[in-house]
């Protein structure tokens, strides 16, 4: 036993040590877009890029009647001139197509509404309808974005002024989220920790860096390069495919970039802490390309990465405490760092423990119901796991 504390005392010292200045170095140098310097209009925007470029934001729904109203709504509003907003009713059994036609009769031709009556074979329902409407679109720049996101009047035109200032081909505007409770601030708090470990955000932008980006909120990207990519028909039954589009960017050598929003843009991701586990179920064993050993692996690591540190201040002692003591300290710099750039509390801190209990249940949740279902099961339409699989190639 003693053995595996000096061990594990001294490699989690080091790992959240070293992450702690990466993070402390590399997260002040992503933008922040609701800047003076950022604040550019459009005929400014034209200057710089010879003619003010064409946007087309593209939104896939099913069954959202509850919240596809305030979307649309603040897409319409947007204060970029140069802008058309394509909304899909992927095969909706509420409300939900009534609502996107009624509001594009209101929107003065800024929206128009393309109705999937029937899903095709070897394509999820969300990969399928951005392909449908992407074809459709006129924009020298198109946003994949969700029906449950909240845009503030002038966040497109603050993105094309970056994008197109820094000759850049993708962008990735990091959203607010909106909680309602402390649960679901302890599962955001984790979320933002983590996505910062495994993916650190600051070196996307490298050419020589692995790192690679994509967020279901806003993923921007340069219409010639979607195309060049294979467009979403490279991304059939990509399960999280925000993910694979930025992959995508990065391998084929285009300019990647990220940026915060800083309530740019705004989403209530899920309803508690069990809310976040139920969305996640869908996505965390297809992150682990459906391999159960990753998953288990997984789930093993993120334990010893953040419950360790928390047990072993318990049952270590003298400098092996301390440098489990050095661990815990790093973690909680961490959350006092995010605290200035999310709405995350940095007291969430000390629910870390719990929320990595629930997030590696998450991820077996993930892989058991995933392997017992044979596939998943997403907006009522369930995708076997051997089709699954053959789409991660």
């Amino acid at each position: 036993m003693n053995w595996f504390l000096t061990i594990s005392a001294v490699l989690l010292a080091v790992v959240w040590t070293v992450h702690l200045v990466q993070a402390a170095f590399g997260v002040p140098s992503i933008p922040v877009l609701t800047g003076n310097e950022w604040d550019i209009s459009p005929e400014a925007i034209a200057r710089v890029s010879g003619r003010l470029p064409r946007v087309t934001v593209i939104v896939a729904a099913r069954n959202e009647e509850a919240k596809i109203e305030e979307a649309l709504r603040s897409l319409v509003a947007l204060d970029y001139p140069n802008l058309e907003v394509i909304g899909v009713d992927d095969r909706s059994t509420d409300a939900t197509g009534k609502l996107m036609d009624g509001l594009a009769g209101e929107s003065a031709g800024r929206l128009r509404v393309v109705h999937v009556s029937a899903l095709p074979a070897g394509w999820l329902g969300k990969t399928h309808a951005m392909w449908a409407a992407a074809k459709q679109s006129t924009g020298d720049w198109i946003l994949f974005t969700d029906a449950d996101v909240i845009f503030r009047v002038d966040s497109l035109r603050r993105a094309v002024a970056y994008l197109e200032t820094e000759r850049a081909d993708h962008l990735v505007l990091f959203p607010t989220m909106i909680t309602h409770s402390w649960d679901e601030q302890m599962m955001i708090g984790f979320f933002q920790a983590m996505f910062v470990f495994g993916h650190r955000p600051w070196k996307v932008s490298d050419a020589k860096a692995r790192d690679y980006i994509g967020v279901g909120a806003f993923n921007m990207v340069r219409r010639s390069v979607y195309e060049k990519l294979g467009t979403y028909e490279r991304l059939k039954l990509a399960v999280i495919d925000d993910m694979r589009l930025g992959e995508l960017v990065k391998k084929g050598g285009f300019a990647q970039r990220t940026a915060f929003g800083n309530n740019l843009i705004r989403i209530h991701w899920a309803a508690g802490a069990m809310g976040v586990v139920r969305g996640l179920t869908k996505n965390f064993f297809a992150f682990m390309r459906f391999n159960a050993f990753f998953a288990v692996s997984a789930a093993a690591a993120v334990l010893f990465l953040n419950l360790m540190p928390f047990v072993g201040i318990v049952f270590a002692h003298g400098w092996q405490r301390a440098l489990f003591g050095v661990a815990v300290a790093g973690i909680a710099l961490l959350y006092a760092g995010f605290s200035s750039r999310s709405e995350i509390p940095a007291y969430m801190f000390f629910l870390h423990p719990v929320s990595a209990c629930l997030f590696s249940y998450t991820i077996l949740r993930s892989t058991f119901v995933t392997l017992a279902q044979g596939g998943i099961v997403w907006r009522d339409t369930k995708y076997g796991l051997k089709e699954l699989r053959q789409g991660m190639d």
